[in-house]
């Protein structure tokens, strides 16, 4: 049994349990397409049995990797935009301290991000800092060729060999790559980089537990072999009985799309913890490039609460009502604080002094809850026990399913991404990259 609970009371003013059951027969089909490898897409469903298929001398290669750049470095790059990049730092953020990239055992590197944009600000800025921090990176690319991230790799690759020397800085490189091609392997076997694989059948966005999301959880000073736990136990719960109501995944794929059906085309990811702010990312990136397609799917969108109940909030309880709700809520916090009293109330708080900071905020959450149903937006929650690593493990393969399963209800292939290279195409041929030549004069025109 697992410890994520999917909660959707609050959406059954809006669509009746009847239409959300009906929709078992469809996801019953579309396990069977994963699991049986039939469906679209089906050369990338490495994924699914990838937490049983984790090979002990890769953890171990891991953690001992880890361990050397955690004794040479005060900062980790990880160079890599998309799925290379927002799995780990999801992961990450949610299990660090709010303040700064430590674990509960201990100080560690702090993991740090390059190549998920093309900022020249930002790159300098980083440099300055690399100039005064002993450091080492990852580079993480199939192809070694993706624009922000070989960019961002050409200019550190540079800084740590002045830095360091050659020999010194090639210890401090890790590629994580493509098994046999790509100029990131090449570049990889003639420097003798450290490397990892990035499997085959495995796209970016669900390459959470590869090497690509491991190596920095595990420099960050956090347990992977938890997080892979988390995981199994969460395939092996939704694989062995697809009912919904008793499978989560069926449960949030059958709800979220019954909703869809009703004209609520926009998904709003909430958390009431900021440590969970990167994991709606991930989840955005996740949903959004898997199904958003042939002019369908379900928007993914976030807010962080209750920051943005004092400007999201407005439309959210009043706006069009296209959208619905999904609150990833936390159950136990890992601290313990309470509100103080005052001898003079001024502020009026003492009505709440003595109680539990999470408990204002877990009220704030119901009573947003309700006040955004009686304001005509459906509400499901997703119940986590508490942030650690196996629950972390848990919900990352629960959405990852999930996403598959509702991509497949729309008829859509959830592991391809064709349309996110319209804007590359325009931006080579502006670029004056050769071969783009024909394109360049009639875009020029068109700016």
């Amino acid at each position: 049994m697992s410890n994520i609970k999917i909660e959707y009371t609050h959406c059954l003013e809006f669509v009746s349990e009847h239409e959300i059951k009906g929709y078992q027969q469809s996801i019953d089909r579309h396990y069977r397409s994963i699991t049986e490898k039939t469906g679209k897409g089906n050369d990338f469903l490495g994924w699914v049995t990838l937490p049983d298929e984790l090979d002990e001398a890769m953890i171990q290669d891991i953690e001992q990797t880890a361990g050397i750049i955690q004794k040479k470095a005060k900062l980790f790059v990880v160079i890599g935009i998309g799925g290379s990049y927002l799995g780990a730092r999801a992961i990450i953020e949610a299990l660090s301290d709010s303040f700064g990239n430590y674990s509960t055992t201990g100080e560690y590197p702090k993991i740090i991000y390059a190549g998920q944009n093309i900022s020249e600000d930002y790159l300098t800025e980083l440099l300055r800092l690399l100039d005064k921090q002993d450091y080492a990176l990852a580079v993480i690319s199939k192809s070694g060729t993706t624009t922000e991230p070989a960019i961002a790799f050409r200019i550190l690759k540079k800084h740590l060999e002045a830095k360091y020397g050659l020999a010194e800085a090639r210890s401090r490189i890790i590629a994580i790559t493509d098994k046999e091609r790509g100029a990131l392997k090449q570049l990889a076997t003639e420097e003798n980089y450290k490397s990892y694989v990035v499997p085959d059948d495995v796209g970016g966005r669900y390459s959470v537990l590869t090497p690509v999301g491991l190596l920095p959880i595990a420099v960050a000073g956090f347990n992977i072999r938890q997080l892979i736990a988390g995981a199994k136990a969460m395939k092996q719960e939704v694989l062995s009985d697809t009912k919904i109501g008793l499978n989560p995944v069926s449960t949030y794929a059958a709800v979220r799309n019954a909703i869809y059906s009703k004209g609520k085309t926009i998904e709003v990811m909430v958390n009431y913890e900021p440590k969970l702010y990167y994991i709606t990312e991930w989840w955005k990136q996740l949903y959004g490039e898997s199904e958003g397609k042939e002019n369908k799917g379900i928007f993914p969108a976030g807010v962080s609460f209750t920051t943005d109940l004092h400007s999201m909030g407005q439309y959210l309880q009043e706006g069009m009502r296209i959208l619905f709700e999904t609150v990833l809520s936390v159950e136990k916090p890992n601290a313990h604080l309470e509100v103080p009293s005052a001898d003079i109330d001024l502020d009026g708080l003492n009505y709440i002094a003595g109680k539990r900071i999470h408990e204002v905020n877990h009220m704030a959450e119901k009573g947003t809850t309700l006040a955004h149903v009686d304001g005509g937006v459906p509400n499901i929650r997703i119940v986590l026990p508490e942030l650690n690593e196996y629950n972390l493990g848990e919900l990352i393969y629960f959405y990852e399913m999930a996403c598959a399963v509702s991509g497949y209800i729309l008829d859509v292939n959830p592991f391809d991404q064709p349309g996110v290279e319209a804007y590359k195409k325009n931006m080579f041929a502006l670029l004056g990259k050769p071969g783009h030549e024909k394109d360049t004069e009639k875009l020029r025109k068109r700016l």
